[in-house]
C-alpha cells in the first residue's frame, strides 16, 4: 500500500525531530487522533525509564510526556507521587532527567515534552533551565503550577529557546479564560477531563464531550485529554468525542513500576501501551 502524501510528510517530520505542532498539526490533518503517554523519569530506574521511552516510540507514541520526579506534586494523584518518590529515593536530580533526555531524544521520533514543577526551573533559571532543557534534546514544557496570568513570561522566554509551553484547562475554566488559555498554549491545549489530581478513573464524564467542542470553538489548536484515562474503551470514547490527542499516565506509570521486575513492567506498560494506540486507531 502507498502511504498517503501526509503519512509520508509527517514521518519525515518527525525523523528530522519536528515540534510538537508540527506532529500535532500533521496528525490533525489527516484525522489521526494523537497518542500521548506519560511516564515519571527513573523509576523504577534509568535504563528501565530509558527502554520505556524507546518502546513507547516504537509501537507509535505521537508525544512522550515525561515528568521531572518532584517532592510536592500538587496535580499528581497517589499513582504519579508514589513513582516520583521511588525516583527521588534513587538520589534522581533535574541533571540526571536532562541527561536521561540527552541519551534518549537523537534515538526515537515523538518529541519530548518535559512535565516539570516550577520550583526547579526557578532554582535552576528560567533562562538556564530552557537553554538546558533544548539542548538535551526536549521540545516542550508543561508546568502544571503556574497561572495563566504568570505564563506568558516563561512561555516567551521558552520560545526565544525553541520550546513550546503547552497549557491545561480545566472542568471549571470559565470560557473567557479558556479561550485566553487556549491562545497562549502551543502545541496542543491539554484539556483536563477531571476536577482534581491525576489518576485511574472507572468512566469519563459526560461533560468532557461538550468541553471538548467547547474548546475547539476556540481555538484550531488540537485538543488533548488526560487526567483519569487508562483504559482502551475510555480512550476510544475521547476519540469518538473528537479528542485530537489522548494522554495517559497513571496507568502506564503503574504498569511500569508497580510490577515485580523492570523487565516485567516494560512488558506490562509496552502491552498497555499497544492497546491504546489501537484503539484510537481510525
Amino acid at each position: 500500500m502507498v502511504a498517503s502524501a501526509e503519512s509520508a510528510a509527517l514521518e519525515g517530520a518527525q525523523a528530522r525531530g519536528a515540534s510538537i505542532t508540527d506532529t500535532m498539526q500533521a496528525l490533525k490533518r489527516e484525522g489521526r487522533v494523537a497518542f500521548i503517554p506519560f511516564l515519571v523519569a527513573c523509576d523504577p530506574d534509568r535504563d528501565t525509564t530509558v527502554e520505556a521511552i524507546r518502546r513507547l516510540d516504537a509501537l507509535g507514541a505521537s508525544v512522550i510526556e515525561l515528568g521531572v520526579p518532584y517532592c510536592d506534586p500538587v496535580a499528581d494523584g497517589p499513582v504519579i507521587q508514589a513513582a516520583a518518590t521511588r525516583g527521588l529515593a534513587h538520589g534522581t536530580t533535574l541533571d540526571d532527567v536532562l541527561g536521561l533526555v540527552a541519551e534518549v531524544a537523537p534515538t526515537i521520533k515523538a518529541p519530548i515534552l518535559l512535565f516539570v514543577y516550577f520550583n526547579p526551573i526557578l532554582t535552576r533559571g528560567l533562562e538556564k533551565f530552557c537553554a538546558q532543557a533544548i539542548a538535551a534534546g526536549a521540545k516542550g514544557l508543561l508546568v502544571p503550577d503556574i497561572p495563566l496570568e504568570e505564563a506568558s513570561a516563561v512561555a516567551d522566554v521558552a520560545a526565544a529557546h525553541g520550546l513550546e509551553l503547552v497549557l491545561l484547562t480545566t472542568p471549571t475554566t470559565p470560557p473567557e479564560r479558556m479561550q485566553a488559555i487556549a491562545r497562549r498554549s502551543s502545541g496542543f491545549v491539554y484539556l483536563v477531563s477531571i476536577t482534581g489530581v491525576t489518576g485511574v478513573k472507572e468512566a469519563m464524564e459526560a461533560r468532557v464531550e461538550g468541553l471538548i467542542a467547547e474548546l475547539q470553538r476556540q481555538t484550531d489548536k488540537p485538543v488533548a485529554v488526560g487526567f483519569g484515562v487508562s483504559r482502551p474503551d475510555q480512550a476510544r470514547q475521547l476519540a469518538g468525542w473528537g479528542a485530537e490527542g489522548v494522554i495517559v499516565g497513571s496507568a502506564l506509570v503503574r504498569a511500569l513500576g508497580e510490577a515485580a521486575s523492570p523487565a516485567e513492567g516494560l512488558d506490562a506498560m509496552a502491552e498497555l501501551a499497544a492497546s491504546l494506540v489501537q484503539a484510537i486507531q481510525k
